[in-house]
């Protein structure tokens, strides 16, 4: 009697063969029997062809997927982000970009603060950041900016200063500040500490939060005023306005982060995809 790893093992590549190596093994299943061929043995031959069927789909994904993986077209891609990626519209707009051209690749998608992604890039938890740039990187991590969008101050509409077309920073004095992001040693803390010396006062945050949303919602209860990115303005809450700063100029930056020497050829597929989202073009090395 053949044995049925044996009948498996001899599959033939095509449907047309598979069933021929069906009609093989019914054959000598009837010459061992020396007669009749018991109702069993021929469903016996049926799940072999049935085995040997399942055995070439899982061969052809197998085949496919890693034709797919060596052109990027497949693996996984761990993201980091920051909440200003969602609002300027960086991280939809990238991720759909890079779908049309990579469907099958696997996003690992998790929201943490700038220094965090860092980390997490050094240790290879992440494959790609989006962060606020920095002086200074860990070993072996790099990051291009690919945005920049102005400084707006968020006000209680019920504020004198809502009616003014912009703001000066000098009306500031003596406002109670909302800070986001405060627990990192750079970013908007650097920001909130240059509009106070612009207006001549010291902007210490009466309130410290952790997020945009936070800060704008305590505006607009009456508890102060914030200093946020243009694009927070999307997702305002009644009860708040947004002013320009007439003499305060300064802009925020989007950044992609990511390794030096990145082996992966889906992740270098994003990166690539995230980098044109600012018009910077390819990383470093990279060819079409």
């Amino acid at each position: 009697m053949i044995r049925r790893s044996e009948q498996v093992a001899d599959c033939g590549s095509e449907p047309d063969e598979i069933a021929i190596v069906g009609g093989r093994i019914l054959n000598a299943q009837r010459e061992s029997a020396g007669g009749p061929v018991p109702d069993e043995l021929p469903k016996r031959a049926s799940e072999t062809v049935a085995d040997c069927a399942l055995e070439r789909v899982r061969e052809q994904r197998a085949d496919r997927i890693g034709r797919l993986a060596a052109r990027g077209e497949a693996g996984h891609v761990a993201l980091g982000y920051i909440g200003s990626a969602v609002t300027t519209g960086l991280l939809p707009d990238t991720l759909k970009a890079y779908r049309l051209t990579s469907p099958d690749v696997r996003m690992h998608i998790v929201a943490m603060e700038t220094p965090t992604q860092l980390e997490r890039l050094s240790d290879g938890a992440i494959d790609v950041g989006f962060i606020r740039p920095r002086a200074h990187y860990p070993d072996g991590v790099t990051a291009r900016v690919v945005q920049s969008e102005p400084l707006l101050i968020a006000l209680p509409v019920d504020s004198p200063l809502s009616r003014a077309k912009a703001v000066k920073a000098s009306q500031l004095r003596g406002m109670s500040f909302i800070a986001p992001q405060f627990n990192e040693a750079a970013g908007f803390a650097e920001d909130l500490a240059r509009l106070g010396r612009v207006g001549g006062f010291d902007a210490q945050p009466e309130y410290r939060v952790n997020d945009f949303l936070t800060a704008v919602s305590m505006a607009s209860a009456g508890y102060g005023v914030a200093l946020v990115p243009q694009s927070i303005r999307g997702f305002a809450q009644p009860g708040v306005v947004f002013k320009p700063l007439s003499d305060f100029k300064d802009q925020v930056e989007l950044a992609v982060a990511y390794r030096v020497r990145e082996h992966s050829p889906c992740v270098q597929g994003f990166i690539d995809t995230a980098l044109s989202y600012g018009g910077a073009g390819k990383r470093p090395g990279r060819t079409a």
